[in-house]
């Protein structure tokens, strides 16, 4: 079996065949990470990655950069671009070849700008799809063309705009950007129920990984990029390094979610894996469509990483009526960005569970699963949570 181009990992297998002008070729899914590849892109990746590698050697950055951007380069290598015959009624002259190349180009200009990965991989991704669509991306007017063919949201279109502008400061061209501009809409909040439900019936590294999602609600890169360093287990808290311009912060975290992070396998020095986040994300979708097939509940299908950010922060707000202790914990440092919680709180938000403790140990536990204390009546103490 030949090594995934994403992991480097040889626990793969065969996922069918591919169908192309150019012939048949084996595709394989990886059991590690769920990257999914032909035959021949792993040649085709190594040769770009070397290439790319060589201009690196030349450049002023240390090992882990070094590492940092190799990865990246394999994200956005165009191995399967192909010929079609959309492409070649929308007038594209240029070779794939030279497509590739550009793009690594871009996506090393981006990293000297101070972009982050998921900014860099993003803005490439977009280009590399109008490329396969259709567009010249040395022609501003097919680029426009395309993107008004796509059925994508405002917002997409809005970002595709964004890239391709970037691109052209990149090469030293100008155009006139259409004009798109996104729809705010309020985020999707599931029940507590359906994301135990999803937790459940996950794996035991994406099991830990949505619970501590859950818990803390902090984005999916910042939980992905934890080190075991910044587990404290006596205090049972993780310290959150940032994206995106957020505030640091550490956060406690429960007993059940500490066990299972400690239950995962210490292969280096991040807690989930060294691999990019996107192949893991894939794995989460598979599970999630398997999931909401099972339990006949096609509202799972709308819950991603960030969702959970979200209801933590409607769940809290709703507890707490303290919007910048909200603020704080999700690090925002724009109250704006923190008001749109406020917005979120159901028609339910007075209706509520309630427990009771008769023990010091069941006391804790509620306490864990979110319940706050509200009375003592016959030695027996009751606790309650929002529904």
């Amino acid at each position: 079996m030949p090594a995934c181009p994403n992991c480097g990992t040889q626990r793969v297998r065969k996922d069918g065949l591919r169908h192309t002008i150019s012939g048949n070729f084996q595709r394989y899914i990886c059991r590690e990470c769920g990257y999914r590849f032909s035959e021949n892109s792993g040649k085709q990746n190594r040769e770009l990655l070397r290439k790319f590698v060589q201009e690196l050697e030349c450049q002023d950055c240390d090992e882990s950069q070094r590492r940092a951007l190799v990865s990246l380069a394999g994200t956005i290598s165009l191995a399967e671009v192909e010929p079609q015959e959309e492409k070649r009624a929308a007038g594209a002259t240029e070779a794939v070849g030279d497509v590739k190349g550009k793009l690594v180009e871009f996506a090393w200009w981006l990293k000297k700008q101070g972009y982050k990965d998921t900014t860099i991989t993003s803005k490439v991704k977009l280009l590399k799809i109008l490329a396969k669509r259709g567009a010249d991306l040395s022609d501003p007017e097919s680029v426009k063309e395309v993107v008004a063919r796509q059925e994508w949201s405002e917002g997409r279109k809005e970002n595709a705009v964004n890239a391709y502008t970037s691109f052209l400061v990149f090469v030293g061209g100008k155009w006139d950007p259409p004009k798109y501009k996104r729809v705010d809409k309020l985020p999707f909040i599931p029940t507590e129920q359906e994301l135990d439900a999803l937790i459940a019936g996950c794996g035991r590294k994406m099991t830990a990984f949505l619970q501590l999602l859950k818990e803390t609600g902090i984005r999916a890169g910042e939980a992905w990029n934890l080190k075991w360093t910044d587990l404290d287990v006596q205090s049972q808290t993780i310290r959150v390094t940032p994206e995106k311009g957020s505030e640091p912060r550490v956060l406690r975290i429960s007993a059940k979610c500490l066990s299972m992070l400690q239950s995962l396998p210490k292969k280096g020095n991040l807690i989930f894996g060294c691999y990019p986040i996107r192949g893991f994300a894939r794995s989460f979708q598979r599970s999630r469509k398997i999931l909401a097939n099972k339990l006949g509940n096609p509202r799972l299908l709308q819950i991603s990483f960030h969702t959970f950010r979200h209801w933590k922060a409607t769940i809290e707000y709703a507890k707490t009526k303290d919007i910048l202790y909200v603020m704080k914990l999700l690090g925002h440092k724009n109250i704006k960005n923190t008001l749109v919680y406020t917005q979120l709180i159901n028609s339910k938000e007075d209706e509520w569970i309630c427990k009771v403790a008769k023990t010091v140990e069941e006391a804790k536990q509620l306490i864990e699963a979110g319940f706050e204390y509200v009375d003592t009546i016959d030695e027996i103490h009751l606790y309650r949570k929002r529904k």
